[in-house]
């Protein structure tokens, strides 16, 4: 290959791999846009119906808790068995729904812990998330080798929390929002490390956006799990 060809050559890989980079880059603001406007919603829901006795009293002094505790984990298995199927715009409105559903359940932390200690938590769970977030996104290290082992901390720490709503044990829960932390913490990492790796410049707009919000949701779950174990440590009891 003559000069002239090379320099073409690498000039049109340099255009290519900067147009990557500038479609990777707006994907993932699309992804921590999607995460941040559905912490507004839930955010907001949470605050009307925790500081609104007409609301709270009705959904928290009946049976109806449960279901709103329990509604926002069959929006998550609903999400994880139909978003290949789903359109995009079906994808984004289910994904608001959720976090509005998440704010109803949520709001029972407004009830139990003072205003400052929750601004305060959720200052610290937040830099918590954007400092391992920004590791995930530049690290040059493979971090799938971690992945199993954050899965197995997962269930783990579901199981034993499971187990503690009928032990009641404050010991135990003290160990759950410890590894809880650890795991969510890594899980922030690592789920930001694929969602660089999944984007694709060559598949259609449908398929990106659809990408964007289930990234947005595993993230967006990250940050609440460290947000509410968080609260356990720093949060001031009303």
């Amino acid at each position: 290959m003559d000069p002239v060809q090379q320099r073409f050559g690498y000039g049109a890989q340099a255009q290519s791999a900067a147009l990557f980079d500038e479609g990777l880059r707006q994907h993932m603001l699309r992804v921590y846009n999607y995460m941040g406007a559905g912490l507004v919603i839930t955010g907001l829901i949470a605050f009307i119906v925790g500081s609104t006795p007409a609301l709270y009293v009705p959904i928290f002094s009946s049976p109806l808790k449960w279901v709103v505790m329990l509604a926002p984990l069959a929006f998550v298995f609903f999400f994880s068995f139909k978003i290949q199927t789903m359109s995009a715009s079906t994808a984004q409105m289910t994904f608001w729904a959720f976090c509005a559903v998440m704010g109803l359940s949520l709001a029972s932390v407004f009830l139990v812990f003072t205003g400052t200690s929750i601004a305060r938590t959720f200052f610290i769970a937040a830099s918590m998330f954007g400092a391992t977030s920004l590791y995930g996104y530049v690290t040059k290290r493979d971090l799938a080798k971690f992945g199993s082992f954050l899965i197995m901390g997962l269930i783990g720490v579901v199981i034993a929390s499971v187990v503690n709503i009928f032990l009641g044990s404050s010991a135990l829960q003290f160990a759950i929002s410890v590894i809880g932390i650890v795991v969510f913490v890594g899980l922030t990492a690592w789920d930001t490390q694929n969602i660089k790796q999944q984007y694709a410049e060559n598949i259609d707009q449908e398929s990106q956006q659809k990408m964007a919000v289930f990234g947005a949701l595993s993230l967006y779950l990250n940050f609440v799990n460290i947000f509410q174990l968080l609260l356990n440590f720093t949060g001031e009891r009303e």
